[in-house]
């Protein structure tokens, strides 16, 4: 049975399985959905912002980093990377050291503090998830399921 919410997909059958999208429309929906779902979701780290936590795991996942390395990747400015990894280094959850390459620069890694607290983070994100989950029945689950694989290969062709 079709979605009744206000915000249900607009599908158009053309044959048996095969639907038509508008995609324009589809990007707006999903930006809203992906938006909303995030701020249902956010951890709430003790101490720090969406924006430190998310470079922490950009550090933890790709580092250790130039801050300038750490801007481009969050999408920030020189300045606020910076900011960001001194807020992050005065909590213990990152530590520079010299760039062995550019004695100008230093490269920023993790802390077992800073993996510790994305860790968490992850594992706080993942309950609210399963939650939001848990109201859904047997199909939609499998919806979500299926749509999985196709956002994970559109994730892997955004540039960073």
């Amino acid at each position: 049975m079709p979605s009744t919410a206000p915000d249900a997909p607009r599908v158009t059958e053309t044959s048996g399985t095969a639907a038509t999208h508008d995609t324009t429309e589809t990007a707006a929906r999903l930006a809203v959905v992906i938006g909303r779902i995030n701020r249902r979701i956010r951890p709430v780290a003790p101490g720090l912002t969406q924006a430190q936590l998310s470079a922490l795991s950009s550090i933890l996942r790709k580092g250790p980093l130039r801050p300038g390395d750490l801007a481009r990747i969050e999408s920030i400015g020189a300045p606020s990377a910076t900011r960001v990894v001194s807020e992050l280094e005065s909590h213990g959850l990152v530590e520079r050291q010299s760039d062995p390459d550019d004695g100008r620069s230093s490269l920023v890694s993790a802390t077992d503090a800073g993996a510790a607290a994305v860790l968490t983070a992850r594992e706080e994100r993942a309950e609210r998830i399963s939650v939001l989950l848990a109201g859904l029945d047997e199909r939609e689950l499998a919806s979500v399921v299926a749509a999985l694989d196709a956002l994970e290969i559109v994730s892997v062709h955004v540039p960073e």
